[in-house]
């Protein structure tokens, strides 16, 4: 049985297949049509997982018909609203039109109308407990705004969540963090993770000023909507087919209250910095204050979580110290691209009642080459390259890491979500103080104050963490311990933190292997871990990643098994490197 899970008409569309159960394809669209964040029907993502199989049902993370009531009393209660009421309204005609639009792709047969519509929070919530190792547990989806609410939270059990609270509109932690954001200067869409970075680097001096503007009392969060725009104004969204845009959502009474606001491309003060943490402290107190709330009231020791607010690895790796919270899985695509995932489990489980038999331990359900798919594409771009064992290739590349040099790294199926976990990334030594400085100046071209994560053999996170608990997906940051901190400098925050990458050797055998030799090499079991990417979407064909590695400052290539080295491929580099200048220029 093939049940196929769709975000569509949102940020970060994406697809996911379950057959008999079990999660086999999940892609975003971003990945295949390079747009990062893309939000619209995601066509190519869809074909791509049913490889011209049909789907016996379709479950799409979105229900029209949620809070309905709700939405037409808020249009009817502020008229001067109409058009961007309209507009989500048209919104809400696409989602219900999803058959139609995948027949006329040829996605499913013409006479397939047949949809699930489950409801945004839901998929989330069916994202994190289905996918977890839990039989029971605590659930909690976290965003800004998702079918009229922000909040929800249940209990699962076996193959069942019940629903036990919710936050309806206006009122939103996610919509606090997006807020002050923009305020401080960071616009994009998902941006919200460049505010998380720049606070280690501030102290919370803001914080009172900042705590008038929300409050979580058991399970209701509150904004002080003074402060906000969205649900007077309301807020500008595209969501048709490109990168999201987001209209500004904080007031001029936030103007008031912390001054002008920071353009995009100017200096970062230190007020800035202050700020940034002033907002995570607030939000780190309600996050806790929910948590806490949902825990007494589920008597649950185990929690598992998602939605955008849930990607706060600040936050998360505090979670043990902060709750009473002995277990934590948090779904590696909290985001909403992994309520693609969730509404076809939400499907499988709480509407099919079939049981459960499916555990996400890892996050390779991308596209995957061959190595002769691979040497077309070498030959293709003309490189210079060498065919390598795989011992040799792991050898080779952690003794390149170990003398300073920079390897991409391109290796099985592609990840699915946020982060590069050891199969789409780019490596290098933590040992060296001036690695972050080199990678932003060579490759990543981003700002300074945002971290670069460490990937460690699972078996050795007690040595260099304070924490031991197992951390797959690089959503928690725990701290470092204070007589490593110097050892592994490129990897340690501001704060003394790491958003690490904890990797097991039956999960991504070759990757594990890379670590425990680069371990032997030079006696740290660590890696510097950031994605494969030059200010674009993580790269998703070969020829993307060898792109990547031509027009940037890389040093090495490792690419299935193949190695490519920069000295022996000069002449395609340079010309690579300078038409990417002009066109950044």
């Amino acid at each position: 049985m093939n049940i196929l899970g769709l975000n569509a008409f949102h940020g970060d569309s994406s697809a996911a297949l379950l057959r008999d159960g079990q999660l086999v394809v999940a892609l975003e669209e971003e990945r295949l049509n390079r747009t990062k964040h893309w939000a619209g029907l995601p066509v190519r993502a869809a074909k791509a997982c049913l490889e011209g199989e049909q789907p016996d049902y379709i479950a799409i993370s979105r229900n029209p018909r949620a809070h309905l009531k709700h939405k037409l009393l808020l249009a009817a209660l502020r008229p001067h609203r109409w058009l961007k009421f309209s507009s989500r309204a048209l919104n809400s005609m696409r989602i219900a039109q999803v058959g139609d639009l995948l027949a006329s792709e040829g996605i499913v047969p013409g006479k397939s109308r047949s949809i699930n519509f489950v409801e945004h929070h839901r998929a989330h919530l069916a994202s994190a407990f289905f996918a977890s190792p839990f039989e029971e547990a605590a659930v909690i989806s976290i965003d800004g705004f998702g079918d009229f609410s922000s909040i929800m939270w249940g209990v699962g059990n076996a193959n069942h969540i019940d629903v036990r609270g919710s936050v309806s509109f206006p009122h939103s932690l996610g919509i606090f963090y997006t807020a002050f954001t923009q305020f401080l200067g960071f616009p994009k869409f998902g941006d919200e993770y460049k505010m998380m970075g720049l606070s280690a680097y501030g102290e919370p001096r803001f914080a009172e000023q900042v705590r008038r503007l929300v409050r979580t009392d058991r399970d209701q969060c509150r904004l002080n909507l003074a402060y906000f725009t969205h649900h007077s104004k309301g807020v500008e969204m595209t969501w048709y087919g490109g990168e999201p845009v987001l209209g500004s959502i904080f007031s001029e009474k936030m103007v008031e209250e912390f001054g002008t606001p920071r353009s995009p491309r100017a200096e970062i003060r230190q007020k800035d910095m202050d700020l940034a943490a002033s907002v995570q402290l607030v939000l780190e107190e309600n996050y806790f204050a929910l948590l806490n709330f949902v825990q007494q009231q589920s008597g649950k020791t185990g929690v598992c979580l998602a939605g955008g607010v849930a990607l706060n690895c600040v936050a998360n790796g505090m979670i043990f110290e902060r709750t009473n919270f002995r277990d934590v899985y948090v779904q590696p695509a909290a985001h909403d691209a992994g309520t693609s995932i969730g509404a076809a489990l939400y499907v499988q489980h709480q509407e099919l009642n079939l049981p459960r038999c499916f555990e996400m331990r890892h996050v390779y359900y991308g596209s995957e080459y061959r190595d002769r798919e691979i040497l077309h594409d070498l030959e293709g771009a003309g490189c210079s390259y060498r065919k390598v064992s795989e011992d040799d290739l792991i050898h080779r590349s952690a003794e390149a890491i170990a003398q300073g040099k920079i390897v991409g790294w391109f290796q099985g199926r592609m990840e699915f979500g946020p982060r590069a976990l050891g199969n789409r990334s780019i490596l290098a030594d933590p040992r060296r103080k001036d690695m972050k400085e080199i990678l932003n100046s060579r490759i990543k071209y981003r700002e300074p104050f945002r971290p670069f994560c460490p990937s460690i053999l699972a078996e050795r996170v007690g040595e260099y963490f304070e924490t031991g608990y197992p951390s797959p997906f690089m959503v928690m940051a725990y701290k470092i311990k204070p007589e490593h901190r110097e050892t592994i400098p490129a990897v340690t925050h501001g704060d003394g933190t790491g958003r690490l990458q904890t990797v097991e050797r039956d999960v991504n055998p070759r990757y594990w292997k890379l670590i425990h030799k680069f371990g032997e090499l030079t006696g740290v079991p660590v890696l510097l871990n950031t994605s494969f990417n030059e200010n674009e979407p993580i790269v998703q064909t070969p020829a993307q990643a060898i792109d990547c590695f031509l027009r940037t400052r890389m040093d090495v290539l490792s690419i299935g098994g193949f190695l490519l080295y920069k000295e022996e491929n000069a002449n395609l580099s340079e010309n690579r490197a300078a038409f990417a200048e002009l066109q950044r220029g």
